[in-house]
């Protein structure tokens, strides 16, 4: 046993080169067969295909005749018809209305010594959005304070006066001068109180400083409407004039927005001031913002032949934001009724025309070239080249235009 193991070592060897051989050989031999095969398929399968498509054409028109189980892919409904509104429609933007944003100015100069609104807080008519250190304000309150201790110096020696008189023991040229004094003291005080009354200051507070003798230089600017804070500049230690740029605060009523429309130069005898618009935006689908257009540009783009329409749209819960993007429609007459296909029935070619496959026999399909309108209710208005109650495909009609094209491309 012994002496034959080592001759079966290498009879294994060469059995296994042998298999390694007739396997590469198999290897290659598949290699080298198998792309013909595809190729054989291939061609076979595009003679197929070519086989079963059954174009012509129909007094010039192209057409397309299916056979039984093509038939089953294509469904087959009458051309209806639909109320179409007659509309247009324009893009742009969202703004804020300028005709009520005002810019809210300090009326005298001064130092701001705080800021209380930001931007986009809404404010009420009367609310405090800063104050100022005035040194107007404090001349005004120190010349309060001053005539103010010269009426009451001047009342007390009125009534001294008088009371002399009584006895005879002053001259009646003495009193009258008494009385002089107080009259111009009284009508200096009641000047001084509207100069004070002018910044702002309430009746309880120009009483609270002739009462404390004591000079309020603060003075508190309010917003003027109410709206929405649209731009800040203001921030404490700044120094600020009347009517001097920026303005501190600006505010603007948000109850209603202004919309910036570019309108086809081509379209702008449609749109008529004071006309009703309704706005779609992409921030609120499925909800329309209704306003009226206020003005029509009288110039026009010369680059991009646009004109720009302004509408004012009303917004009382604040929803819009200036810069967003809307969509308006507009009323331009009244609805027609047009035929109508589903969309699937309306077909773009590669050359931009629009198309749709009609037939007679459910089986011969022709190809006619429409013009189409708006969309609604997931048809296609037809504008010209289709008439009420002629059969169309609807599902598979691409499937049409395909078949057409692969039979004229194996012709």
């Amino acid at each position: 046993m012994a002496n034959h193991r080592p001759k079966a070592v290498p009879a294994a060897i060469a059995a296994a080169l042998l298999c390694f051989a007739a396997g590469a050989y198999s290897v290659n031999h598949l290699r080298s067969w198998l792309p013909g095969m595809l190729a054989s398929a291939d061609a076979n399968a595009r003679v197929s295909d070519s086989e079963t498509v059954k174009t012509g054409s129909v007094d010039g028109v192209p057409s397309v005749e299916l056979n039984d189980k093509q038939m089953a892919t294509v469904n087959v409904e009458k051309v209806g018809e639909l109320t179409f509104p007659s509309e247009k429609t324009a893009v742009g933007s969202i703004d804020f209305n300028e005709d009520m944003t005002l810019q809210v100015f300090a009326p005298y100069q001064g130092r701001i010594i705080d800021a209380f609104a930001k931007v986009g807080d809404e404010v009420t008519k009367g609310q405090v959005l800063f104050t100022i250190d005035s040194p107007d304000l404090l001349a005004a309150s120190s010349n309060l304070i001053t005539t103010s201790g010269v009426l009451e110096l001047t009342t007390r020696a009125l009534a001294r006066l008088r009371a002399l008189y009584e006895t005879k023991a002053v001259a009646q040229k003495d009193l009258e001068q008494a009385v002089s004094d107080q009259q111009s003291a009284e009508g200096a005080q009641r000047a001084a109180r509207d100069a004070v009354r002018i910044f702002g200051k309430t009746e309880a507070e120009i009483d609270q400083i002739i009462r404390e003798r004591r000079a309020d230089p603060k003075l508190v600017v309010r917003s003027p409407i109410t709206g929405r804070i649209t731009a800040r500049n203001a921030a404490p230690g700044l120094f600020v004039q009347p009517g001097s740029a920026p303005a501190p605060y600006s505010v603007a009523d948000v109850s209603t927005m202004w919309m910036l429309a570019n309108v086809a130069e081509s379209d702008i005898s449609a749109f008529h001031l004071n006309q009703e618009v309704k706005v779609s935006m992409l921030a609120y689908p499925g909800k329309l913002f209704e306003g009226r257009i206020s003005m029509i540009s009288s110039m026009v783009d010369p680059t991009m032949h646009r004109m720009v329409v302004r509408s004012e749209i009303a917004d009382s819960g604040h929803e819009l934001r200036s810069g967003m993007f809307a969509t308006y429609v507009i009323r331009t007459g009244d609805p027609v009724q047009s035929p109508a296909v589903p969309l699937a029935g309306v077909v773009r070619e590669g050359d931009g025309t629009m198309t749709v496959w009609v037939t007679r026999d459910r089986r011969r399909f022709m190809q006619r070239t429409v013009k189409i309108g708006k969309e609604k209710d997931g048809s296609r208005q037809i504008l010209d080249g289709l008439r009420p109650d002629e059969l169309v495909a609807t599902d598979g009609a691409v499937f049409l235009s395909n078949m057409l094209a692969i039979g004229q491309a194996g012709g």
